[in-house]
């Protein structure tokens, strides 16, 4: 876990009047799980969207993989950022999938088809193919005997499940989750969260945006707080969660612990 995947340097972002990211520097190293806590508003959400190019950066830089994402740097000394072509853009997003609160599934269409839709279209592989991948990936989540139920047959948990297999489908390096239980039943969040905890084990770099602290703690080699568009501070689960070194980390922590 050496190598820096996704890096951020001077992020900024601003919705009108209001600066929703204030200079964000960071370093997600492969392999790594980045837990991001925060109150609502602080800016979590949208800098998740910044990573892939959601949402267009006012200053600063992310690369991935040593490349600039959606833009690319012109002029002598390249200060000077021109947005990438769309189609340029979607072959950068092909390597960093991105799992939404809400499941975002075609409802006209199975799982195994929302899972297999990715890669035919985007990548062009045979269709054959995509499906043997699909099922793998739905029996992976613990789908294998949804794969042709239609989302409106499926609970939030299984159709977030089925959310996740099609991300992995494209066979991302990075995985970004922006509060992926948020929007489920109490009782129906463990089966996500298992499914993120296997793909934590099995060496996926993943930023995890969650109020869930309890998988944050588990799971994350790094966690990160983040307070009014600003990192406060960030460190191993052990270290934040036990001994947080800023006044406003101790006060967040100590209305959701």
């Amino acid at each position: 876990m050496n190598d820096v995947i996704l890096k951020a340097r001077g992020v900024r972002k601003r919705f009108g009047d209001t600066e929703v990211l204030k200079g964000i520097d960071l370093d997600v190293r492969s392999g790594e799980v980045l837990c991001v806590i925060g109150p609502s508003g602080s800016g979590k959400s949208t800098l998740l969207r910044c990573f892939n190019h959601l949402e267009r950066i006012d200053a600063g830089r992310v690369w991935m993989d040593g490349e600039l994402v959606g833009y690319e740097q012109h002029g002598p000394s390249g200060r000077v950022l021109r947005e990438r072509r769309a189609r340029d853009v979607r072959r950068q997003r092909e390597r960093i999938g991105m799992v939404f609160q809400r499941f975002h599934l075609f409802p006209h269409r199975t799982a195994v088809q929302n899972v297999m839709e990715g890669p035919v279209a985007v990548k062009g592989r045979p269709r054959a193919q995509a499906e043997k991948q699909a099922r793998k990936l739905l029996a992976d989540v613990g789908l294998a005997d949804r794969a042709d139920h239609y989302p409106e047959q499926l609970s939030g948990g299984q159709q977030q499940r089925v959310a996740i297999a099609r991300a992995l489908a494209m066979e991302p390096a990075l995985m970004l989750f922006d509060e992926p239980t948020s929007a489920l039943d109490p009782e129906l969040v463990g089966e996500v969260l298992g499914v993120m905890r296997d793909l934590a084990r099995s060496g996926m770099t993943m930023v995890v945006v969650t109020h869930e602290m309890g998988f944050a703690r588990e799971v994350a080699d790094r966690v990160l707080f983040m307070d009014r568009g600003a990192v406060v501070e960030a460190g191993s689960p052990d270290l934040l969660f036990t001994d947080p070194r800023h006044d406003r980390t101790r006060a967040f922590l100590s209305t959701v612990l």
